[in-house]
């Protein structure tokens, strides 16, 4: 019997997909605990179109994404940090600071998981910092480091 999966079942395959499995299997363990549908016309045609509304969101996402990274590159954040002689920096500078001052200063929500710091800012200077905002899109943000 053919069943559309709709969860992932361990041994058998993943959400959305379409396996062949025995009458028993299918009618006592499966189709009981919701885990898949008969793959009949209208569930099959149910499929497509979930398919297809996952394809245009995942689109819409990746476009959202895209604009987001553009405007990430024309803002800058402002930072201070305390430094005492010859320039030396007390602490650093984190990601969840970072993503609070474009919060603050250009209105910006980001996550501060997705913001990648090779590693911590602990001079002044002006860095560029990645931003993670889809797997395929990545934004640099402009960081300006000062003395406070």
């Amino acid at each position: 019997m053919k069943v559309i999966l709709l969860q992932d079942v361990k041994s058998l395959g993943k959400k959305g997909e379409i396996v062949n499995v025995s009458d028993g299997y299918a009618r006592n363990y499966i189709f009981p605990k919701k885990l898949g549908v008969e793959a009949n016309a209208s569930n099959m045609n149910d499929l497509k179109l979930q398919k297809a509304n996952a394809e245009k969101v995942a689109q819409e996402q990746l476009e959202a994404a895209k604009e987001l990274a553009a405007v990430l590159e024309t803002k800058e954040v402002v930072l201070h940090m305390r430094s005492g002689e010859g320039g030396k920096a007390f602490g650093s500078i984190s990601s969840k600071e970072i993503a609070s001052a474009a919060r603050q200063q250009c209105g910006l929500e980001l996550d501060k998981k997705k913001i990648q710091l090779p590693e911590a800012i602990k001079a002044l200077g002006v860095y560029d910092v990645n931003i993670k905002l889809h797997p395929k899109v990545t934004g640099k943000l402009k960081v300006k480091v000062l003395e406070e």
